[in-house]
């Protein structure tokens, strides 16, 4: 998309959705059902910083518990009451709070939706070179590769 292409605004809300739900591989790409991401800053052509518009549906998860090496992540919740999980324990969340994340604290965290109604929230997190993201909780680690998310076990072996 040129720039002359590019939006000047938009609502957010009725943004396109990520075309790929999710970048996980088996067995933990299921685990994202209800997920729903609209990348906002990739309309306007944002390199620097990335920022999603995230909805998780009833029983929904944001991502898998999980740190990154290089990326600090801001997220702000907009609506509904999801549940922060982070190596310091549960925090219940409502609209109008928001946490945030630094790169290298090896603090994993995750949202989960466990109410009935829908949590919609930003995601903000910067595109460094060189990230990596750790999953206390899976035998899961991840590696940015030529600016993609490359997933491996734990021992090094591919997925």
């Amino acid at each position: 998309m040129s720039e002359s292409q590019k939006p000047i605004a938009v609502m957010a809300s009725t943004a396109p959705l990520r075309t790929k739900p999710t970048n996980y591989p088996e067995p933990f790409a299921p685990m994202m059902a209800g997920r729903k991401k609209r990348p906002l800053g990739d309309l306007f052509g944002l390199s620097n910083f990335g920022v999603n518009l995230t909805q998780l549906l009833p029983g929904a998860a944001s991502a898998l518990r999980h740190a990154h090496s290089k990326q600090d992540e801001f997220i702000y919740i907009l609506y509904g009451h999801p549940v922060l999980l982070t190596d310091a324990g549960e925090t219940q969340l409502s609209p109008g709070m928001c946490a945030g994340f630094k790169a290298g604290t090896g603090n994993a965290h995750q949202l989960v939706n466990r109410t009935s109604e829908e949590v919609h929230y930003l995601e903000i997190g910067d595109r460094s070179a060189g990230d990596s993201a750790h999953y206390p909780d899976d035998d899961i680690k991840a590696l940015i590769v030529e600016g993609k998310w490359q997933f491996e076990h734990k021992d090094g072996s591919p997925y």
